[in-house]
């Protein structure tokens, strides 16, 4: 009988799966359209919103789709607590249950990431700090970012 599920249930996951990503990379696609200064100044107003909403909403329910049920216990740290939100051991997708849960913060990624079809335009939305592994001064660049952000008075959103 769990083989039959399987192969029931499997094809129906793919396919929900493979419809939430559009959707997540049409939403994120729509928020930094014609979007000035693309990385270098934060998403403000209805894409902002869009991407912590939708986005958010979105990355939940393929977590569910998935299997996933995740509980928060306790109160989430806001902006004004908490600039920048570490996730450890950061090593695994389960960032992303992470990221949904915090209302879709900055997150620092590899630059290569960027380029990534579907998912890199889901990444850019989310204006990440890209870390570059072929330029030398990119450990000083993505310190002095995270700083500039955390200390931008609630303008950027939590970097991860």
């Amino acid at each position: 009988q769990s083989v039959l599920q399987g192969i029931i249930l499997l094809p129906l996951r793919a396919t929900c799966l493979i419809f939430i990503l559009l959707v997540a990379w049409l939403f994120a696609s729509i928020a930094i359209f014609c979007q000035r200064g693309r990385g270098s100044v934060p998403l403000k107003g209805w894409r902002r919103r869009m991407i912590r909403t939708t986005l958010s909403g979105l990355t939940r329910t393929a977590f569910f789709i998935m299997g996933f049920q995740v509980k928060v216990k306790g109160k989430v740290a806001s902006l004004p607590e908490a600039p920048i939100f570490v996730a450890a051991p950061h090593s695994s997708f389960f960032d992303a249950i992470v990221c949904a849960l915090t209302g879709m913060p900055s997150i620092v990624s590899r630059a290569e990431n960027l380029s990534t079809p579907v998912f890199g335009t889901i990444l850019s939305s989310l204006q990440p700090v890209a870390v570059s592994r072929q330029d030398p001064d990119s450990r000083k660049n993505t310190v002095a970012e995270i700083t500039k952000r955390a200390l931008s008075r609630g303008q950027w959103p939590q970097v991860i």
